[in-house]
């Protein structure tokens, strides 16, 4: 099936009402993060159901959709890419990482990235050079810094840390509130796994973390801890 194709199905699968709270959600007014992102109003587990059903859809086709100016399409492309890249052979990963990396530019939301990235980025990743997420931690653009970040939820549920703790120690000065929480959270999933060493982190650096970072670090902590961080009394 050709990306055209989809594309007249999203369309007709459109929600106007949806769309219009997807637009508020997802902050697409003047200056704000996603201004002028264009949404069909569908919800994610329809394109879950979608993106089985173009499970062998060419790369080519996938990219199309990709580099659409519509919300939805792009997220459905990432889909089936996760979905692809899950199945593959080492041939169709290596070339969905490129595919990837060539169009961050249109992985342009917190949902795309996060739906996306540790499910493409930290895989391919795992026993190669992960200096591609360095670099991508010192880019102009906020969504490939929070790729880099949320590209190593992948490491983190395998138990290794440290690349998460590099990329965190890069952006603690970032201005992004969504570079913030994202940090924070994959500070605190650290935590679920080896509290010491989120807190060694932590007791480095939050006096100095911008605090949404630091709040989202330590959602939960037992209160009286929690406090003290806060109050910087630790």
């Amino acid at each position: 099936m050709k990306a055209q194709k989809i594309s007249n199905r999203l369309k007709a699968l459109g929600n106007k009402e949806q769309a219009a709270v997807s637009r508020r959600f997802f902050k697409t007014g003047p200056g704000e993060y996603g201004e002028g992102d264009v949404f069909l109003g569908i919800k994610v587990p329809v394109l879950r159901k979608l993106a089985k059903a173009y499970a062998d859809l060419p790369l080519k086709e996938i990219e199309t959709l990709l580099t659409s100016g519509i919300h939805e399409e792009r997220l459905l492309a990432l889909l089936i890419l996760v979905r692809m890249f899950d199945r593959g052979d080492d041939l169709i990963r290596h070339q969905i990482y490129d595919l990837y990396l060539k169009n961050t530019s249109a992985v342009n939301n917190w949902d795309l990235v996060d739906l996306s990235a540790p499910y493409i980025l930290g895989p391919y990743l795992a026993d190669r050079s992960r200096a591609p997420l360095h670099r991508l931690a010192k880019s102009k653009s906020l969504w490939e810094r929070r790729i880099a970040i949320i590209s190593t939820f992948h490491f983190i549920k395998n138990g290794q840390f440290s690349e998460t703790l590099k990329i965190a120690e890069t952006l603690l000065t970032d201005r992004q509130d969504l570079i913030h929480k994202a940090v924070g959270w994959m500070l605190r999933e650290i935590g679920k796994r080896h509290l010491q060493t989120e807190e060694k982190f932590l007791k480095n650096y939050y006096l100095k973390m911008p605090r949404t970072m630091l709040r989202y670090a330590i959602e939960k902590f037992p209160e009286p801890k929690r406090q003290a961080y806060l109050k910087g009394t630790i």
